[in-house]
């Protein structure tokens, strides 16, 4: 069986590498506007299974595409990618100080067009982060490609979050410890 992860980010390659299991890498361009009426955990559910239609027919017999999608869920409202820097300090100071959820969507999909998901959740509080230490980071760290600004494995997880309650690798936008659980055995075979 060949393994493929559709997906752009070289988080989600750097993670899923973690797992000594060979595969290719693939990149899928998806619709991600949801609608409405999804909230938390539902939204990357939704975007991942988006992301696996857009290349499902591509899919050969023995393959098993990987697609995933993290949000950042604070105060019933979720946290994209921000626009600009200005976007991005708002948004880290709406987290500072605070417990907020990330969600991360998995959905493993197989060329007869079955679909399976998951969604996993952490909780991650930051204590208060000063304006200088927000522009610091949006300034060195450019988070413009992370949802909610922020990347928990750069600086300003180093030094702002000081408790994490779930997966750490969730937060950086995989949740391997799950995938693990849910991949085809002839995949786990050390």
């Amino acid at each position: 069986m060949r393994l493929i992860l559709g997906s752009k980010s070289p988080r989600r390659k750097e993670l899923l590498a973690g797992l000594d299991i060979p595969f290719d890498v693939v990149d899928i361009d998806a619709d991600e506007t949801c609608p409405a009426n999804i909230q938390a955990g539902d939204i990357p559910i939704y975007i991942s299974r988006a992301k696996a239609r857009a290349y499902a027919g591509r899919l050969r017999e023995d393959d098993l595409l990987v697609t995933a999608d993290t949000i950042v869920w604070c105060d019933g409202r979720m946290l994209g990618k921000p626009g600009d820097a200005t976007d991005a300090c708002h948004m880290l100071r709406l987290l500072s100080g605070r417990t907020h959820q990330v969600y991360t969507g998995v959905t493993l999909t197989r060329a007869d067009g079955s679909m399976e998901s998951f969604v996993d959740a952490t909780d991650v509080t930051f204590r208060t982060l000063s304006d200088e230490e927000i522009t610091y980071y949006v300034t060195r760290y450019r988070p413009f490609d992370k949802a909610g600004a922020y990347g928990i494995q750069e600086w300003i997880g180093y030094v702002g979050c000081t408790a994490l309650n779930g997966s750490y690798f969730n937060v950086m936008g995989l949740p391997v410890e799950r995938l693990w659980e849910h991949l085809h055995p002839e995949f786990k075979n050390l």
